[in-house]
């Protein structure tokens, strides 16, 4: 059984504390060790952990593992701890800089060679408060990584502003070294300022969810046994209970409309903005807004099973996942922070015991670098060193890079109308070669109409009573082209020829034509022509189509444009097949294919060696959706389909494939670049570091930016 298809449990946590990719690698490994967890991914730019297990986990077992690695789980909204986060951080830049700013023009003035009064104590008291006070959340991240025996950014950063501290508070005793006080102040300074700037747009990349979540309404106005309304907060409403929702208010909750009519905004939610009528008997969608009428709904689907919860469900699931390109980037930093703390002691020992020899290296640098350090005292040049070395490396960015590419891509999609339920699509669909459509409801809209007849109307309404008593597709389509109802005697349905019935004393026949030839008009554009006879003679056609969904043609245009080739599969005859394929510009045709058929015909292609995305509606497509490198589902099929599938499209047809490999293409794209940048900066940077030619606070600035850099490029997706 492979992955698609094993049965699993799937659970969401709130993850606080985590500042880097080394934090959520050490909550994702304990999560993993949880007796039953057969899959465990921690989001560092959502804070999310997503668990998928094979039996039913009590949410508590899962707290523990969590607390085991250091961390918290909170039953808070994750919007609403990261504004508490956002507002915190506000008030630690605030006073990290109304101290950092007056000893950067200290230090200057210092520097200048012009002498401050009781410079030494500003500096040591006022990194104090900087370091210690305003960066109490780094510090208090530093420990719990040390605490539980590894190292994240939290570490680099304390540890860089710390051993700058320490200097001045070692002068400050009457010891012979150079402060840098002055420099750790700044150095925290500029890392809340970075983790600021981080919060800011990781919570702008994120407002799709945000704005999914807001519309939900806040309460529901019910009507009782008594006819009286009564208003209930939204999460008291079950599921057939009966709701009045007046003009200009929102639909608490999924459910069927039971009188009334209006009209209702749903572009939030299908991304469509033309209003959508609806009367009795019609479904509504909650969270979509009453426009005109007052109506009364039975709610059908309420809380987690509503349409709009398990829309914001899975898109969270997928930002929360990781794409195969993830790991690489985690076997990285699993040993970076270690690695770059060895780099900086070991930096550290050679110019404290080489740095005399070298001095003239560094004389040669300053004449073209003006920030190279006239230090050249072997004490004071190998805590520079260090200092700097640490605080250049944070590996921020690679634990950003792919995680803030994966929201902006998959929000992006949200908004198109599609919902990716698997991360791993967004890595994949980039590699489509081949597209399986299926004809009846991707392709076309899977609803037959009656699109021409030369019957009049007292005849139309014979037929239309006739075959109102069939459950057939073309006989529903047929009986709702006549409002009109005439009795019937004598019914009989032949299968696979048509219907037979009496009515008003005439003997009435509608089925498949004598001679088909006679239609071949008709047929050639993929139409069913039934026949219509009246004591035996013939009394006219009439010709019924599924019409092709109205974004079929720039689909099939956009995929062959994007070198993916388009093969339709279908259940349908090859005559209808064709045409219809012809009409979209198909030239590969499957007719007559079995759902078993389907399948065959998806690995038959993946063994040639190409990469198969499958579309489909039905359930006779959803063995093809699990066994495709992609299934694709179409909103409107079945929940079998849906349930098979990686992405499905809430809103439109094949367009929205297109538009799915498109933001592949470019979400992957954007995290290469990412990781290349990432991992750049440190190749360049590190060196430079290590031989004393940076300056430390060039050093923080640098490593703020590169994280921004990561953030802003993800946010290009879009």
């Amino acid at each position: 059984m492979n992955d698609k298809e094993r049965q699993s449990f799937k659970t969401s946590l709130v993850v606080t504390g985590m500042t880097c990719a080394t934090c959520s690698r050490m909550v994702e490994r304990s999560l993993a060790k949880v007796d039953g967890v057969t899959f465990a991914a921690v989001n560092l730019a959502t804070e999310t952990a997503f668990v998928v297990s094979e039996r039913e986990i009590p949410k508590q077992e899962l707290v523990r593992a969590v607390e085991k690695a250091g961390y918290s789980v909170s039953d808070e909204r994750a919007e609403d701890l990261e504004r508490s986060r956002y507002l915190r951080t506000r008030k630690n830049l605030a006073v990290s800089w109304l101290i950092t700013g007056p000893l950067m023009g200290l230090m200057a003035m210092h520097m200048a060679g012009r002498h401050v009064p009781f410079y030494n104590s500003l500096e040591l008291f006022g990194g104090i408060i900087a370091i210690f006070w305003a960066g109490r959340d780094a510090i208090k991240g530093a420990w719990i990584a040390l605490s539980h025996f590894h190292a994240n950014m939290d570490v680099l950063v304390v540890s860089g502003s710390v051993a700058a501290w320490t200097t001045s508070a070692l002068a400050f005793a009457g010891f012979h070294v150079v402060s840098f006080g002055a420099v750790g102040a700044m150095i925290m300074a500029l890392h809340i300022t970075g983790r600021y700037i981080e919060s800011h747009l990781r919570d702008k990349a994120s407002k799709e969810i945000r704005a999914l979540v807001s519309i939900q309404a806040r309460e529901a106005r019910v009507v009782d046994s008594d006819g009286r309304e009564i208003m209930i907060p939204i999460e008291a409403v079950k599921e057939g209970m009966t709701l009045l929702v007046r003009p200009g208010e929102r639909i608490p909750s999924d459910g069927e409309l039971l009188d009334g009519t209006t009209s209702v905004d749903e572009s939030m939610i299908t991304g469509e903005s033309l209003p959508v009528g609806k009367e009795a008997g019609n479904s509504v969608t909650g969270g979509s807004m009453n426009l005109t009428g007052a109506v009364r709904i039975r709610a059908t689907k309420v809380g987690e099973d509503s349409f709009l919860s398990q829309m914001v469900s899975l898109i969270q699931e997928a930002q929360g996942a990781k794409v195969p390109i993830q790991a690489f980037a985690d076997r990285v930093t699993n040993y970076f922070v270690p690695g770059v703390a060895a780099l900086a002691v070991t930096s550290g020992l050679f110019w404290l015991f080489r740095g005399p020899d070298y001095s003239f290296f560094l004389d040669r640098a300053a004449q073209y670098l003006p920030w190279v350090t006239s230090v050249r005292d072997p004490v004071s040049l190998g805590v520079f060193a260090f200092i700097t070395t640490i605080v250049i490396a944070c590996p921020c960015a690679l634990g950003l890079a792919t995680p803030m590419a994966l929201i902006t891509g998959t929000g992006a999609a949200s908004r198109k109308g599609l919902i990716i339920r698997n991360a791993e699509a967004i890595q994949t669909a980039k590699e489509v070669t081949v597209a399986v459509l299926d004809k009846t409801g991707t392709i076309t809209e899977g609803a037959p109409s009656v699109v021409e007849t030369d019957l009049d109307p007292d005849t139309l309404a014979a037929v239309a009573s006739i075959e109102s008593f069939s459950n057939h597709p073309l006989a529903k389509a047929i009986a709702g082209a006549s409002d009109v109802r005439l009795g019937v005697s004598d019914l009989e349905e032949i299968t696979g020829e048509g219907v037979r019935g009496v009515v008003a004393g005439a003997s009435w026949f509608a089925g498949r034509p004598a001679d088909p030839s006679r239609y071949d008009e008709h047929l050639k554009l993929g139409r069913t022509v039934v026949e219509v006879t009246r004591d035996g003679a013939t009394a006219g056609y009439i010709a019924v189509e599924d019409r092709l969904r109205e974004d079929a043609v720039e689909g099939v245009r956009r995929l062959s444009e994007m070198g993916i080739a388009c093969v339709m599969a279908t259940g349908d005859n090859e005559k209808t097949a064709l045409a219809v394929a012809a009409r979209v510009g198909i030239s590969e045709v499957r007719a007559g294919v079995r759902p078993d058929g389907k399948l065959d015909l998806v690995r038959d292609l993946q063994s040639r060696g190409g990469k198969v995305l499958m579309t489909g509606d039905g359930m006779n497509d959803a063995a093809a959706l699990k066994g495709a490198d992609i299934g694709v589902a179409i909103g409107s099929g079945t929940d079998l389909a849906i349930d098979s599938a990686d992405i499905v499209i809430v809103k439109g047809g094949i367009s929205r494939i297109a538009d799915a490999v498109s933001i592949s293409r470019k979400t992957f794209y954007v995290i290469r670049q990412n990781l290349f940048w990432a991992f750049a900066y440190n190749i360049i940077a590190i060196p430079l570091a290590m031989a004393a030619l940076l300056h430390p606070v060039i050093a923080e600035t640098s490593m703020a930016f590169s994280s921004i850099s990561v953030i802003l490029n993800s946010m290009r997706v879009k």
